[in-house]
């Protein structure tokens, strides 16, 4: 499943492409995610509020705007149909035309026959707590720190998280959650601090009481998602954060 949600974002990406004005840090084909209808959003599409989800609760695709709310069912759905939908939903609502195109690659290739199927109902009821979670953690860091940044999803690498300067300080901090990757095989948090434009050693810093630094191909902090709490995940940023600020 994780590898079906990973794609289906993509839809909404490809939507910020389409109809929204480039960003050097491509950060119109960021998304958002709701914790109350579960669902990752693009930035709006249109002045008529027009939207694209991606809901995790019923598998679909969601178009909503001023005008009301249609969607798609992903489960038996091919790639094929589903770009025939959007594009005449986007026609329809926008009168424009939704291309698929991406300027980088994903880790998965997807072709017209690709079929989406929910195949395990629990697992992806995993993935929208781990999201959910996760933003809820990152709200308590942005709280705790005064930090007026947007908490987005960000398609290529399918994390969420936010990078801000810290204030009255001179570093800047990465934080989120990840994907399975080369770092973890299992969906992580992770902290990265930067100062003068580059990534702060963590190999000379004390152990963490939760979670690991890593040196090794990532320069940072990581805490596997097994059971992890709200509170683990606030004290595990909280740590992390306070050594950083160390350096």
């Amino acid at each position: 499943m994780e590898k079906q949600m990973h794609l289906a974002a993509q839809y909404l990406a490809a939507a910020g492409i389409s109809f929204l004005e480039k960003k050097d840090d491509d950060s119109h084909t960021n998304l958002g995610f709701s914790i109350t209808d579960h669902c990752l959003y693009t930035h709006a599409l249109s002045e008529n509020e027009d939207v694209l989800g991606l809901d995790y609760k019923n598998f679909a695709l969601v178009w909503t705007s001023k005008a009301g709310t249609t969607s798609f069912n992903l489960d038996g759905a091919t790639h094929s149909t589903i770009l025939q939908w959007l594009s005449n939903t986007a026609k329809s609502n926008l009168n424009k035309l939704y291309s698929y195109k991406f300027h980088y690659d994903l880790p998965y290739t997807i072709d017209a026959t690709y079929t989406f199927k929910l195949s395990d109902v629990d697992r992806l009821k995993t993935l929208t707590v781990q999201r959910v979670l996760a933003e809820e953690v990152i709200e308590k860091i942005k709280e705790t720190y005064h930090l007026n940044t947007p908490c987005r999803v960000w398609p290529h690498h399918f994390d969420t998280g936010i990078y801000t300067a810290f204030p009255d300080s001179d570093i800047t901090i990465g934080l989120g959650l990840a994907i399975p990757d080369s770092v973890s095989k299992i969906f992580y948090f992770y902290i990265s601090g930067y100062k003068n434009g580059k990534a702060i050693a963590t190999s000379d810093l004390p152990k963490l009481e939760i979670g690991e630094w890593k040196s090794d191909g990532f320069t940072g902090a990581i805490l596997e998602l097994a059971e992890t709490t709200e509170a683990e995940g606030v004290s595990f940023f909280k740590e992390a954060i306070s050594q950083l600020q160390t350096k």
